[in-house]
């Protein structure tokens, strides 16, 4: 088994403990294909436990935490970015360890998570409620409350980033929470869940169930003690999630995949444009629901910027996260195969590689590397152009004027992120409102991260948001209070 910078606890967090379950899910490397550590894999029982004991620390004897004020939880939110921080170094090291992404991607998403308690707990106290101008004798106000128990199902491409985006959120508004990680990359969950314990956390109001999402997720989802539900994952998943909480009408949010379109016009700043398309589908080994995967060009430009682009995704190395090459391994070996099944197909149908990059010298033989890759001579209306590939992999389409563009963007089921590059205002502007999405980028893409940028999509990509003060007014329920004076 592979040594780990620091080992943090893998056994399920509920109720201030550290629980062992009856059976284990073997962590592996996605840049060696080796064992790193054993993760509790926690059943029904375990979950129902973890709600209970969130509960009871929202509003029971364990803690009331929806008692602290908003002044008080927003100073320990303050402390505990303080805290990860500190540890910034331990936490950077399992996050590329666990999910092999290179390990500048894991620095910043330590410093990403640092950030959102940063973020939310200094936006606890300023939530407000709102007065409404109403009849003669009345005085009427909203008021907004935390839900109560709040369940969260966090992918493996971005553990500690989406730990920060949900639990900072949902803390900061007093709810309690029962996180249930992936399967695939958890340790630095767990690592962050112990050091908000060590941070004087109260018990129960933070619960970690590690497990495989038919099992502790699919449990989690359905329990009716649950009072609002966070899920961020495939559409197909969110599909099931989704009808599970239905049940007991529990509100959801969901943010799934996507199929991000960059439009690229010759009038843009065309070095610029060429960093950020490539940067945005190599980040993460494209492993990024908002992964730039589409790239349409304007045809003026089309054949320059192509063979500026093959040079430079021939310049792309894979290697072991560690190695801090361009792009690290895909998770695990299945993962790979579904990506490879889906290139042979495309590879059968007509589509040409038009450049890729290669495997960096001495990285491990039992990684999951798949090289990024540019496709060209796409049918309209193909796979690789409307599915999520999850992998490095850019298509490109021609465009001979704006309206073709618009039509090509919105050409796909999902709606989660865009880019705009062009000089042109008016077409900023226009693309900005006719683009189907839930965030456009006008020349950038992803705007570094944009902690303060509400984010999620529509369609296939999902409903509701997070990120930003729009991140934590989901987390409350809206109350509006009317009072008969005369």
């Amino acid at each position: 088994m592979t040594a780990l910078p620091v080992t943090p606890p893998c056994d399920a967090l509920i109720g201030g403990e550290w629980v062992p379950t009856q059976a284990w899910i073997e962590a592996e490397s996605p840049s060696r294909g080796e064992a790193i550590a054993r993760i509790a894999r926690c059943q029904a029982e375990e979950v129902m436990v973890a709600v209970d004991a969130a509960r009871r620390a929202f509003a029971g004897s364990v803690g009331d935490w929806a008692r602290w004020t908003a002044r008080r939880r927003g100073d320990w939110l303050l402390e505990f970015a303080a805290t990860i921080e500190a540890d910034h170094a331990n936490l950077a090291a399992l996050e590329c360890a666990d999910t092999g992404k290179p390990m500048r991607q894991a620095e910043a998403d330590i410093r990403a998570c640092a950030r959102y308690f940063r973020f939310y707990g200094g936006g606890a106290d300023k939530l407000h409620g709102e007065t409404i101008p109403f009849d003669e004798g009345f005085a009427v106000m909203t008021l907004r409350e935390p839900y109560g128990v709040c369940a969260q199902i966090i992918p493996w491409n971005y553990p500690a980033q989406i730990f920060g985006r949900c639990v900072a959120a949902a803390l900061a508004t007093g709810n309690t929470v029962v996180l249930k990680p992936a399967e695939d990359a958890c340790l630095s969950v767990l690592r962050l869940a112990q050091l908000a314990q060590e941070n004087g956390l109260p018990p129960g109001v933070l619960n970690v169930v590690p497990g495989l999402g038919r099992e502790a997720g699919a449990a989690l989802a359905a329990h009716p003690g649950i009072d609002h539900l966070s899920f961020t994952g495939s559409p197909e998943t969110g599909t099931h999630v989704a009808q599970a909480a239905a049940v007991h009408h529990v509100p959801v949010t969901l943010e799934l995949g996507g199929k991000s379109p960059q439009l690229v016009f010759a009038d843009a700043d065309l070095d610029a444009a060429l960093e950020g398309v490539v940067r945005g589908i190599v980040q993460n080994a494209g492993q990024t629901c908002s992964a730039g995967s589409r790239l349409l060009l304007e045809a003026s430009c089309a054949e320059a910027v192509l063979g500026e682009l093959a040079e430079r995704f021939a310049a792309l190395r894979c290697a072991a996260g560690e190695a801090d090459a361009d792009c690290g391994p895909l998770i695990n070996a299945r993962q790979k195969a579904r990506l490879e099944a889906r290139l042979e197909a495309a590879l059968a149908d007509g589509v040409r590689v038009l450049a890729c990059g290669r495997l960096a010298e001495g990285a491990p033989a039992g990684g999951h590397f798949v090289v990024p890759q540019l496709l060209g001579d796409v049918p309209s209306g193909h796979a690789v152009l409307r599915e999520e590939l999850f992998g490095p992999v850019l298509a490109v389409q021609v465009f001979r004027d704006e309206a073709e563009a618009l039509r090509l963007a919105n050409a796909t089921p999902f709606g989660l992120c865009a880019g705009v590059w062009t000089r042109d205002g008016g077409r900023q502007l226009r693309l900005a409102k006719g683009i189907r999405s839930g965030q456009v980028f006008i020349n950038n893409y992803g705007a570094g991260g944009g902690i303060e940028l509400p984010f999620g999509g529509v369609g296939r990509s999902g409903h509701g948001r997070e990120k930003g003060f729009e991140g934590l007014r989901s987390y409350t329920r809206l109350k509006t209070v009317a009072i008969r004076h005369g």
